[in-house]
């Protein structure tokens, strides 16, 4: 085996990517909903990152920006995510444990969580303004709908104040008592506020906005998805920020039946169209002759909506 040591001109040099826009905000706390915040803890790889492994390259890649952007927008176009796996982002989040609960379902994260067995409960919970009580939606059982009257909103903010100050009351009295915090925790309600320190690659963070800014999704977890997008991920990796939303956020997917009923209706017409929707299943009535409700049919009327086209039925 040669001892031969390379000499510093075969040497290859690497230098930690710095983003003056995200050195900016490290540690700075974003807020969200009342007492909540997001915060950027630290991060690892840019765009220039994501062109290097696609290329795999320990260069700095083309040098023309242009062919920079081409290639990621092709790649996140074709949904080849192993470089995007090559960022990473460490955020500290505070948040109310409701919301926790839908975040901590993304297991494509490592996770450290603010344990309550080893210290107190922290001292906030989620308070809802009077206008932002919700109805449950009539057409989506996990969903909500329109706002509720404000005099009804008044009333339940009220009893939501009362209720977590007595919570927090008798949790204070058992831990004055000598009750582990283990057990003295159990009947704090869902509003209470968790912290966690949260790492994720950018492929599955893209994943997670993805799912977390839908307009379905609940609104306090939008709330949160919609800081760490536009406020961290767009200044980390703005070229790829700017293909996620031409071509996640703002874009919509065809099914193969989608596909069918709007060739048929821009070539052939209503007709055409109202028979390739038939024939797959969409148009099923009830004995009275109404439309039955269908998921699928829903979807694609809202589709049809974006594109500017009536549904023919």
């Amino acid at each position: 085996m040669s001892d031969r040591r390379p000499d510093s001109t075969e040497a290859e040099t690497s230098t930690r990517p710095r983003i003056d826009a995200c050195e900016e905000i490290l540690g700075h706390r974003f807020p969200v909903l009342d007492q909540g915040f997001v915060r950027l803890v630290d991060y690892m790889g840019s765009d220039e990152a994501v062109v290097q492994a696609a290329r795999v390259s320990y260069g700095k890649g083309t040098k023309r920006v242009s062919e920079d952007r081409g290639l990621i927008r092709y790649l996140l176009r074709h949904r080849h995510t192993t470089p995007f796996e090559m960022c990473e982002a460490k955020l500290h989040v505070r948040v109310p444990m409701d919301c926790w609960r839908q975040w901590i379902r993304h297991r494509t994260a490592n996770v450290n969580e603010y344990s309550t067995r080893y210290s107190e409960a922290i001292d906030a919970m989620q308070g809802t303004p009077p206008e932002a009580w919700r109805a449950q939606s009539s057409t989506n059982r996990q969903g909500s709908g329109d706002a509720l009257d404000l005099e009804t909103g008044r009333q339940l903010s009220q009893q939501e104040e009362e209720l977590q100050r007595e919570a927090r009351r008798v949790y204070q009295q058992r831990l004055e008592r000598g009750v582990a915090r283990e057990q003295a925790r159990k009947d704090l309600p869902l509003s209470t506020y968790t912290e966690a320190y949260w790492k994720i690659d950018l492929h599955n963070l893209l994943h997670f906005l993805a799912l977390r800014m839908d307009p379905g999704a609940q609104r306090e977890i939008v709330a949160y998805a919609e800081v760490i997008g536009r406020e961290i991920v767009s200044r980390w990796v703005p070229t790829v920020w700017e293909a996620f939303v031409d071509y996640r956020l703002r874009a919509m997917s065809l099914t193969r039946i989608d596909v069918e009923v709007i060739r048929a209706l821009s070539t052939a017409g209503p007709d055409a169209a109202i028979a390739a929707a038939e024939q797959a299943g969409l148009l099923t009535r009830d004995e009275r002759g109404s439309l039955k409700r269908n998921r699928e049919r829903a979807e694609l009327e809202e589709k049809l909506g974006h594109l500017g086209m009536q549904p023919p039925w």
